[in-house]
């Protein structure tokens, strides 16, 4: 029997939950020792995405201890300290995953949708989206790097070069993590943000610089600047600013769940030969990758810890944007 916290229906507080959870050959049953809050727990829990998969545990950012394993799990034993992320499984026969991007699967799986996920003493998950974790790499700043880490990773490892210019679009649990990361990467990062009374701590993440995103004139000084820019802001930004920030051959890539349509000025982008594109979590391939990286150059995300029964309390304050900037749950 595992206890879990769960939403009973859209926008209603979780409560304690009781289920039954089945071992097949290849899962893994981890007790659960933190879990990270994502925004998108906060969509889910709200039924932003849907109401058919009511109850739901939310959480996805898991780091525990194996507790019990399918006859034929092979690459982790009981005891061993692993992690989880969005994806808990996959077909593991189509084009994508035979090429080891599970990730863009059409079966992909998700850890807490259609699955009880990490709001919980307990979860389960196939063996492929079971991460051991190297000894030295802490539990509570770990967790966000699943989800929210590899999110920003991705894209980054696949456009980002050490040397290049930068800049990371919101300043968030997502963004913060984006300007570690390209910073350990050496690239010369900028912050880009509202929110100024950041402008210490986005330095003390790597940054450079804070622009503020809501001076024109700020922006437009740095056109022509950047390799690279991530955006993480669940919102479409006014292209016609920051496509001209860009260098010719740049990448503007958008991680953050904007809702509606993307307006993009044709003529700069064909001129300066630029690229628009989306990038979303990481194979399980990358996520090794990543957990590698982030523990040779202590990635750690700053983060709140709060325990497990305060969930609604924690995921309020991720809701208001509250977090400092991503909230975990522990056990």
């Amino acid at each position: 029997m595992i206890a879990a916290y769960a939403a009973k229906q859209p926008k209603a507080k979780l409560e304690p939950f009781t289920y039954d959870a089945k071992i097949n050959d290849y899962d893994v049953l981890i007790s659960i020792t933190h879990c990270g809050i994502c925004h998108s727990d906060v969509h889910i829990v709200d039924g932003d995405w849907g109401d058919n998969f009511f109850p739901v545990v939310p959480g996805h950012e898991i780091v525990g201890i194996v507790a019990e394993t399918g006859p034929a799990v092979k690459s982790v034993k009981k005891g061993d300290r692993v992690a989880v992320g969005w994806q808990c499984g996959s077909c593991l026969d189509c084009e994508y995953c035979s090429a080891g991007q599970e990730n863009l699967c059409g079966k992909s799986a998700a850890t807490c949708m259609g699955h009880f996920g990490g709001f919980a003493d307990k979860v389960t998950a196939h063996e492929r989206f079971v991460f051991k974790l190297p000894e030295h790499l802490e539990s509570a700043s770990t967790a966000p790097l699943l989800c929210g880490g590899i999110t920003v990773y991705s894209p980054l490892n696949r456009y980002a070069t050490s040397g290049m210019t930068v800049g990371i679009i919101g300043i968030g649990g997502l963004g913060h993590m984006a300007l570690l990361f390209a910073n350990a990467m050496g690239c010369k990062v900028y912050a880009i943000s509202s929110s100024l009374d950041k402008e210490a701590e986005v330095k003390k993440f790597g940054a450079v610089k804070l622009l503020n995103a809501k001076s024109p004139e700020a922006l437009k000084s740095m056109n022509g600047s950047f390799d690279f820019l991530l955006s993480t802001i669940p919102a479409s930004v006014d292209f016609n600013v920051y496509i001209p920030l860009l260098k010719k051959n740049g990448v503007f890539c958008q991680v953050g769940a904007a809702p509606g349509e993307f307006m993009i000025p044709a003529t700069p982008l064909v001129v300066g030969q630029k690229t628009v594109c989306g990038s979303v979590i990481g194979s399980p391939g990358q996520i090794k990758e990543m957990i590698a990286f982030a523990a040779k150059h202590h990635i750690n995300p700053m983060i709140e810890i709060m325990p497990m029964k305060d969930c609604n309390i924690a995921l309020d304050r991720t809701r208001k944007g509250k977090a400092r900037y991503r909230m975990v749950l522990e056990n």
